[in-house]
């Protein structure tokens, strides 16, 4: 298959899938994760042994296009819930994949590129790179990364992350268990080969078998998480919050917030 948004190479039993928009920071747009699901499902179908997902000039990938903001308040319910339920099927395909994937972080990896790299098996990581989950800023929720986050490193660290939307490096990205090698920028693809030719002399059945094993025994959990967090991503986008926010973003000002939480008016007045 050919590809428009990545470039994907299969060299000694590894594929490496590159996210390959340097020009915007590899940003995703409907058409990458589109293709991300077809390159993974093809890997899934072909004799590699191990993935590789990498970042084509600066960034890993900085998260949504700003491109796909545009008319984004003017899209239906039914085009946005495509758009979310795009973007479980992007994630769960990395997860549930029974091929062991490697990131390889050279740069930052925002929003959902933090749950891009940090959804792979192993995250090796430069010290500069800086990841974040920024969505609240600009009045989003981060509904489908949160159900895998908690997965990763428990409720209250999570609240932390997804409620401050703060950037935080690699090094604590390490701390968390969201990264599992910080590596120097300069040893970084060694490092990553290193890491491929250990899982390539691994049984390919067993590593699959234990894959499946993770996988299943989340899989109820994951369900009912990730239908809940569907629901709360088109409630969140009929909200005045997200329009300003979209809105403000472009206009590039800063937002003005609504007073409400959920049905209750804060306003004193």
């Amino acid at each position: 298959m050919s590809y428009v948004t990545l470039l994907v190479t299969d060299v000694d039993g590894v594929r490496t899938i590159t996210l390959n928009r340097p020009e915007r920071r590899n940003a995703m747009t409907p058409e990458m994760q589109g293709e991300l699901i077809a390159a993974m499902e093809e890997a899934a179908a072909s004799a590699c042994r191990v993935v590789v997902f990498a970042g084509a000039g600066e960034a890993f990938c900085a998260g949504l296009d700003l491109s796909s903001l545009q008319g984004m308040n003017d899209k239906s319910a039914a085009e946005h819930t495509a758009d979310a339920e795009r973007i479980a099927r992007l994630f769960r395909t990395l997860y549930e994949l029974e091929r062991p994937t490697i990131a390889v972080v050279h740069g930052a990896a925002i929003a959902g590129g933090t749950g891009l790299a940090t959804m792979c098996d192993f995250t090796l990581a430069v010290p500069g790179a800086k990841f974040g989950y920024t969505e609240a800023r600009i009045g989003f929720v981060p509904a489908l990364v949160s159900a895998f986050l908690v997965l990763q490193i428990g409720d209250k660290r999570a609240r932390d992350l997804l409620l401050t939307g703060r950037l935080f490096s690699s090094e604590e990205a390490l701390g968390l268990g969201l990264v599992n090698e910080v590596v120097a920028a300069d040893g970084l693809a060694a490092r990553a080969r290193e890491l491929a030719e250990v899982l390539k002399a691994n049984s390919p059945a067993s590593m699959a078998a234990t894959k499946r094993l993770l996988a299943g025994q989340n899989k109820a959990w994951l369900d009912a998480a990730i239908a809940q967090a569907l629901a709360a991503n088109a409630e969140a986008r009929a909200t005045h919050d997200f329009r300003e926010g979209v809105a403000s973003f472009l206009e590039k000002r800063k937002p003005v917030w609504g007073s409400r939480w959920g049905s209750i008016d804060c306003r004193d007045d």
